[in-house]
């Protein structure tokens, strides 16, 4: 009996039961393949539904261990007095926050059609500009005045068509200036991306031309101290650059950046002349600390750049028989001796960013984010004035800006749902101390959006998507106009604007209001590994910028005299995008990207000269901005065929037609054709030496308007009419460049560029200075970085 009783007792206590469940990821839901999970001693894995399964577990207290190579580990202590069934939710896709190469924001790019720039593309190019920098991406040039002064055109797009995020908040910096470049340092960011077209609604409506984001490092999950230090020397402008970072981050989440840089150069020269006051002086400072782990996050970023850029002095001219001959000689008057000195005219801007953002991760809702920024622009251009006015600004503008966002995320195995709203504030204040009529009024700007972006996968190759965007815009503006202009243009349409007369003045407050609602939609199919294909189709409107609306008078760096004009109305457009990639096995590989697009759109904002005008302070061509109907189309070609291990060819080409339709006439300032041939050498067990040979060709363009102006000359003592063209693009021309590199130690690497290796004389029909002076000759760039 004593047996009996006994064994029954220790069945009892060896009873066994089931225990089953679900390993699924934390915010999309999708299940879990190959996750381990152990109770005690046992182990099973989870199959392709993500369910596991225990048929035997004795009763008892167990902890519980799940794990999976893309996940956090999850710990639990469980029970086992019953059958149970578990569902355990792990954080999936970590690896987003703790590598630099796989970007969280590209891992679901859709139908965008986007270019990537990667960290090494800016090292190897850190002494450069951004808008120069981005044109070795295909599809996109710069709109220059002189080098310096760079800003991106995407498609033949530009300025205020064009959104550039600093670590996701949108520059705000006087941006509707052609020769207003953006104020960031490309050395600060970890990659960046072109997204082309407007397809991306959440980061604005009126960015049709695309968006540029720029993104910092996300910076992994250990304790560390990095940084690295480089110094350049640049032999065209006799110039120095030295930039710097140094990053101490912790296990938990916790990082502190800082970095820095500042650039010197002097005159740059073209082949055969020196380019008088060509120099500038650039610095900047970035500061960040954050606490950042999967579920949430919080950050706060500071950046600063200041920047005192020289003007062409050969743009400056003081009567009409100078604007001639500085239109028409090969050798400018205004040449001189190397100098660092930077004298009229010239730009001066300080710009400063400030931003405070967090996130957090819920299991129903998904990611809820928010930012909120400020930003502070001061813009001082100087004119060449005499006396005591030598040294007053004639244009000075302080323009502060409040933007906050919140955008919520949501995402499950077959589709995702993101959803947000922008507001922000703008105040610009035009000061009259400068003595000199102002270009830019003061004003008001209140600006809000709201926009929703829906993603759903069809099947494992085929991808669809809408968006759709409404914002509202706001301007209350504060204008003086000559009584001249105001009766003849606006007294009869706009009575109710009108505030006061004073002389021949006439003081008026314009109050304007734009709605303005776009939508895209688009798909990606993708059959398997080796081709991509992805169409996005967009309804875009972009609301007048104060600029285009408001311009009077003298644009002293960019040597014109700009007019707007108030009854301007809302850009409406459509726009296709396709792309398509494909690889091959041709040698070691072959990779080809095609993106054809088309653009047509009413009431196109086109700015286009309409006369020369004798000032007080000189001759200036007068740009006038007009409304249109126009159509843009084009296409872009990248190539990447791999020939050995270590030896590669990358070709890539660009075209972009453009028609003005209610003039019957080709578009101003439209990309030439253009292509590049380079072969790249990379031999990493070499001290990863790397070696490209590049060959630049910019065709001529052959379509563009006849915009000449005439003015009167003398000539043997009478008074003749001379033609003044300023509209014939230059020839076409070839350039070749070199860029090299190699690892000295572990943490010490050196890197030669040699842009434009034959010295070759030439003009770039889109560098504004091109009316004046050749571009700049062949330049040397001698870089060393320390990385620790």
């Amino acid at each position: 009996m004593m047996l009996i009783l006994g064994g029954f007792a220790l069945s009892h206590a060896q009873q066994n039961y089931a225990v089953e469940g679900t390993v699924q990821d934390f915010h999309d839901k999708t299940r879990l393949e190959n996750a381990v999970v152990k109770i005690g001693n046992f182990s099973a894995r989870t199959g392709k539904n993500g369910t596991f399964s225990f048929s035997s577990i004795p009763a008892g207290k167990y902890t519980l261990t799940a794990t999976h190579p893309d996940c956090n580990d999850y710990t639990e202590n469980i029970a086992v007095t019953k059958d149970v069934h578990l569902a355990i939710t792990l954080e999936h896709h970590i690896q987003d926050i703790e590598t630099v190469t796989i970007h969280g924001s590209h891992k679901n790019n859709g139908s965008l059609v986007v270019k990537t720039l990667d960290k090494s593309d800016i090292e190897r190019n850190s002494t450069e500009n951004l808008g120069n920098l981005l044109t070795k991406i295909s599809g996109v040039s710069a709109l220059k005045t002189g080098n310096n002064i760079s800003k991106p055109i995407i498609h033949g797009l530009y300025g205020s068509r064009i959104s550039i995020l600093n670590n996701g908040v949108r520059l705000a910096e006087q941006e509707w200036g052609v020769e207003h470049a953006p104020n960031v340092d490309v050395n600060h960011f970890q990659h960046i991306d072109v997204i082309k077209g407007a397809s991306a609604l959440k980061y604005g409506s009126d960015a049709i031309g695309g968006v540029v984001v720029l993104e910092p490092e996300v910076f992994p999950k250990k304790d560390t101290i990095k940084g690295s230090v480089n110094l350049s020397g640049i032999s065209n402008g006799k110039g120095l650059s030295l930039d710097a970072d140094v990053a101490r981050i912790w296990k938990n989440g916790w990082a502190v950046k800082t970095g820095g840089s500042i650039k010197k150069l002097g005159d740059q020269h073209a082949p055969d002349y020196n380019l008088m006051n060509t120099g500038m002086d650039f610095s900047s400072f970035n500061f960040t600390v954050q606490n950042n782990t999967y579920e949430r996050g919080i950050s706060f970023d500071y950046y600063l750049t200041n920047q005192n850029i020289g003007i062409y002095r050969g743009s400056h001219v003081g009567n009409n028989e100078d604007f001639y001959n500085a239109t028409t000689s090969k050798i400018p008057v205004y040449t001189g001796n190397f100098s660092y000195d930077i004298d009229n005219p010239k730009q001066v801007i300080e710009h400063h960013i400030a931003k405070v953002s967090a996130f957090k991760r819920f299991e129903n809702i998904g990611k809820v984010s928010a930012t909120y920024s400020y930003q502070f622009n001061h813009r001082q251009e100087y004119d060449i004035r005499r006396g005591d006015l030598k040294d007053l600004p004639s244009l000075d503008l302080e323009l502060m800006t409040h933007q906050f966002n919140l955008n919520d995320l949501l995402e499950r195995g077959k589709f995702s749902l993101e959803t947000g709203i922008d507001a922000s504030f703008q105040n610009n204040y035009s000061d009259p101390a400068t003595k000199a009529r102002r270009l830019i009024p003061n004003y008001d700007k209140y600006a809000a959006g709201i926009y929703s972006v829906f993603k759903y996968k069809i099947s494992h190759d085929f991808n669809v998507e809408a968006g759709a965007r409404y914002d509202f815009t706001r301007y209350d503006v504060t204008k003086w106009y000559d009584k001249s202009d105001w009766e003849q243009r606006y007294a009869d349409a706009y009575p109710q604007f009108y505030v006061k007369t004073d002389q021949n003045r006439i003081l008026t407050r314009p109050q304007l209001n734009y709605s303005n609602f776009s939508f895209n939609a688009g798909l990606e199919y993708r059959p398997d590994a080796g081709f991509d294909l992805k169409f996005n189709y967009a309804r875009t409107g972009r609301t007048p910028n104060i600029a285009e609306l408001f311009s009077d008078g003298l644009h002293h760096s960019a040597s014109v005299i700009e007019i707007g004009d108030m009854g301007l109305k809302n850009e409406q457009g459509l726009q296709f995008n396709l792309t398509a990639d494909a690889r091959f096995n041709v040698l070691k590989g072959l990779n080809v990207s095609v993106n054809p697009y088309l653009f047509i759109t009413k009431n196109f904002i086109n700015e286009v000269p309409t006369g020369v005008q004798n000032t007080i302070r000189g001759v200036f061509p007068v740009w006038s901005y007009q409304q249109i109907d126009a159509t843009m189309y084009g296409v872009d070609l990248d190539v990447n065929l791999k020939l050995t291990n270590d030896l590669a060819y990358i070709g890539r080409g660009s075209y972009v037609y453009g028609q003005d339709n209610t003039h019957n006439v080709p578009l101003i300032l439209m990309m030439p054709p253009n292509f590049s041939n380079a072969l790249q050498f990379n031999k990493e067990n070499w001290n990863h030496l790397y070696v490209t040979l590049e060959n630049q060709t910019f065709l001529r363009q052959n379509r563009f308007p006849v915009y000449n102006a005439t003015v009167p000359v003398y000539n043997n003592g009478e008074e003749v009419e001379r033609t003044v063209d300023l509209s014939t693009p230059p020839d076409r021309y070839s350039l070749w460049n070199i860029q090299a590199g190699i690892s000295i130690t572990k943490n010490l690497s050196a890197g030669l560029i040699v842009n434009n290796v034959f010295d070759v004389s030439y003009r770039n029909y889109l560098n504004r200075m091109r009316f004046f002076a050749d571009e700049a000759g062949r330049n040397f760039i001698l870089n060393f970085r320390y990385r620790f």
